[in-house]
């Protein structure tokens, strides 16, 4: 039985070649989108799971009340991570990172800037189930000045050399190297290629109230860690308020106060991708909304699919009507009948599953590119991932050919052989496929609607004034190597008439590399409301606002040439806000930093964006300093590969301890915003296959329904109607319905991207004008799928359908 409807499904297929094609490519490309989505999200969903006893590791966090909100740093201080694991015995181990930026690293004549150094305790890596292929993981990092490398930078330095025991110079020390491990998983929070021993930086003073070293807590798998973090409040009263007391010269009683402003909190590690939003992570973070996002998309498009297999078979009722009668005269039971049409959806799906898998194939690179995964096609070969195909093989099969089957079945013997479509209920028939069709049209406006607005948000934010000149900013790196004479360096730079300013800091817009600290006036020292602040430094000299644009509102510059500026500041209108002077005129006032030093404000700038558009302006105080780092220059000329010529052969003259390498701050600024670029881009891109599938449908819909309506049109070409009328009534019952899924559309698109602008600080305003083009648009996709269906039927010869009658 079964081999005689495999054998009937088959022949029905190659009968109808363009309903078999149109339905085996529309479901192909929904299972290929949805099983690229699904790579995505498996990938997003498993971050931190790959160490043996991930269900019990929690990174430990700190919360600061400040600015009027709290504040999440990603790590704590030096002494914490040891002070809890001694005090509470639900702790069975704890680890550190530091992650200590840039380094330069050398072998020999070999030399390379470093950019994912870390400095973590001994038992890191057994913690986080990273194994050595080289080397002893239980003491590879327990001896001072020890490193553990990946394979990647053991080949780097070492070429086919043994590098266990070899030496490496990390800036000016030397390590050895006494492991070598694959990598860091992809699904990880971290990406390091050296870890070297903490036992490196011999003793460090334990503190409690400063950020800097990412801890990690092991906890008791009966651990409750809610109630662990319940009992932190005591910690923070035995060791951060005495610091504070000590740190600041303040009294108990107003130190006692950092118990209500200063919090540990764990965060289980499965949750720091994309539950989490720090300041200063290790990583920038995935987002769950674009989870259930893209989760979302992935059904719609299979839903899409659906739709069009269901639509399309019940549209071709009346050219099954005679078989299923026939059928039915000769003895078939309905139950018969439904499995058989069972058969044919599900053979139809097999088929589009396997196009479906060379789809991917075909996508797959160019869809890790644009992701930023690694996904390989071993993914979607494997045992559990072969499982989940078949079950959604059939899944969707049987869904798509649920309705068609009992359709088909129901047709009475009696309609058909009087040669009606064998259904007593075709306005039934005709609501469903309508409602299918609006359905499938509300999602594709829907998704035109968001990628406008996507793209609008990512144009808005790369183009928004920041408050400072971004353009022709050319920054030269690691400008401090060249010791006492990086001035000297700046200063020959600056007689090159290209050359329109220039400035040393380490400071940078855009880099997040500032460092911060409490602040208040001084004239509420004492006030119960002296409103202390979390305020970001930069450390500038004379020449930094002018070569970076940046304008006075109020006062003067600041030089660390000027007599009584190491005590004067400048800070912006964040900061002015947030001490609460409003806006009277802060030149002349007082500022405490970190309860002791004080500084005089000798002026206002506007608020700039130093960070990225997404966040608010947060409150900044600029000082002055003759400090090491990078010099940035504001250039001026055409021939940018000439100027870049002369500066490196100049670097060359000053024999630098380090390769001339640059960039412009435009670009690094474009990079900030990189993730919502490829969120975009993957938007886009499903968003467009799903607009394709949904045309698609409505093009086999409507070669369907005008295929039954051919002796109407013949006749009325014979009682007179032009081409053109046939064309306009034809397709206005469709357009009808596109028009009902645009205004369904409308209201639900609205709100779902209201809510998505509301986690960025800045932001468009929707645009009215955006509906009006997504809908014109679908209605324009929409009548250039059916015209062509429409066009044909009305330019045919009206004797060909008319001369059986």
């Amino acid at each position: 039985m079964i081999r005689n409807y495999i054998k009937t499904a088959w022949r029905n297929l190659v009968k109808n070649k363009v309903f078999s094609l149109i339905n085996v490519f529309g479901l192909a490309i929904g299972l290929a989108c949805c099983m690229l989505i699904a790579a995505y999200l498996y990938s997003e969903l498993t971050y931190d799971t790959y160490p043996a006893n991930y269900k019990q590791l929690y990174r430990l966090g700190v919360k600061t009340l400040a600015n009027g909100g709290m504040t999440d740093f990603a790590s704590v201080d030096v002494a914490v991570g040891e002070g809890i694991k001694h005090t509470y015995p639900q702790v069975l181990a704890y680890t550190r990172l530091v992650h200590g930026g840039p380094t330069f690293v050398s072998y020999g004549d070999k030399q390379f800037k470093e950019q994912k150094i870390a400095t973590v305790d001994s038992n890191f890596l057994r913690i986080f189930s990273i194994p050595l292929i080289q080397g002893d993981g239980k003491t590879a990092l327990v001896e001072p000045n020890s490193v553990v490398i990946n394979k990647e930078l053991a080949k780097k330095y070492f070429g086919g050399e043994q590098p266990v025991g070899k030496m490496l110079k990390f800036g000016n020390n030397l390590m050895k190297v006494t492991g070598v491990i694959d990598k860091v998983p992809d699904n990880s929070h971290f990406h390091f290629d050296a870890f070297i021993s903490m036992a490196s930086f011999g003793h460090v003073q334990q503190t409690w109230s400063n950020i800097g070293f990412y801890t990690y807590l092991l906890l008791d798998k009966n651990a409750d860690p809610k109630k662990l973090e319940a009992q932190f409040p005591k910690v923070i009263a035995e060791h951060v308020v005495p610091e504070i007391q000590r740190d600041m010269g303040v009294s108990l009683a107003e130190a006692q106060k950092a118990v209500n402003t200063f919090f540990f909190y764990l965060t289980p590690i499965t949750d720091i991708h994309l539950h989490t939003s720090t300041k200063f992570d290790l990583e920038p973070n995935g987002d769950i909304s674009y989870v259930y996002i893209f989760g979302a998309l992935a059904v719609f498009i299979l839903l899409l699919a659906c739709i069009n297999f269901t639509n399309l078979s019940t549209a071709s009722s009346a050219r099954r009507s005679k078989e299923v009668g026939i059928r039915k005269v000769m003895g078939s039971l309905k139950e018969w009948l439904v499995t058989q049409f069972l058969v044919e959806s599900v053979m139809l799906t097999v088929f589009s599953m396997l196009l479906a898998l060379g789809i991917v194939y075909l996508l797959l690179p160019y869809f890790n590119n644009l992701a930023g995964k690694h996904t390989t096609m071993s993914f979607f070969l494997s045992y559990k991932a072969l499982l989940i195909g078949f079950a959604l093989t059939l899944f969707v099969g049987i869904l798509a050919g649920l309705y068609p089957a009992f359709f088909l079945s129901s047709f009475k013997i009696i309609n058909v052989l009087k040669g009606n479509s064998g259904t007593a209920e075709p306005a039934k028939k005709n609501l469903l496929q309508s409602s299918l069709v609006v359905f499938q049209f509300t999602v594709s406006t829907a998704l035109i609607i968001c990628t406008f607005i996507v793209y609008q948000q990512l144009h808005f934010m790369q183009n928004k004034k920041l408050g400072y000149d971004k353009d022709q900013l050319l920054v030269l790196n690691d400008t401090y190597t060249l010791g006492n004479n990086e001035f000297a360096f700046k200063d020959q730079l600056m007689r090159d008439s290209r050359v329109v300013n220039a400035t040393v800091s380490t400071d940078i817009p855009g880099n997040g590399g500032m460092g911060g600290t409490e602040i208040y006036a001084k004239e509420r020292q004492g006030d119960e409301t002296k409103n202390e602040i979390h305020c970001n430094i930069y450390r500038v000299d004379a020449n930094y606002l002018p070569t970076l644009g940046i304008k006075l509102i109020e006062g003067r510059n600041i030089s660390p040439d000027f007599p009584g500026d190491s005590a004067s500041v400048v800070i912006n209108q964040a900061a002015q806000r947030e001490l609460g002077w409003g806006n009277t005129d802060p030149l002349g006032k007082t500022i405490v930093r970190s309860g002791r030093r004080e500084y005089t404000v000798v002026g206002l700038v506007g608020d700039f964006n130093y960070a990225s558009v997404k966040d608010k302006v947060a409150p900044l105080m600029m000082v002055a300093n003759r400090r090491h780092g990078n010099i940035i220059l504001k250039i001026k000329t055409a021939d940018v590969s000439g100027l870049l010529e002369s500066i490196n052969n100049q670097w060359k003259d000053y024999k630098a301890g380090s390769p001339f390498s640059y960039y412009f701050l435009d670009e690094q600024f474009a990079s900030l915003y990189s993730s919502e670029q490829r969120t975009g881009k993957i938007f886009t891109s499903f968003a467009i296959i799903a607009v394709i599938i949904a045309g698609l449908g409505l093009f086999g819909l409507a070669a369907f329904m005008i295929k039954q309506r051919v002796r109407e049109i013949g006749i009325r070409k014979v009682l007179g109607a032009s081409s053109a009328n046939i064309t306009a009534m034809l397709s206005v019952d469709f357009l009808k319905l596109v028009l009902i899924a645009i205004l369904i559309a409308f209201p639900i698109t609205w709100y779902a991207m209201y809510k998505w602008l509301q986690d960025f600080a800045y932001r468009v305003d929707i645009a009215w004008w955006v509906f009006i083009l997504a809908g014109v648009m679908a209605l324009l996709i929409a009548f250039i799928t059916i015209s062509f269906q429409s066009i044909k039927a009305a330019l045919a010869n009206p004797v060909k359908s008319l001369r059986s009658e």
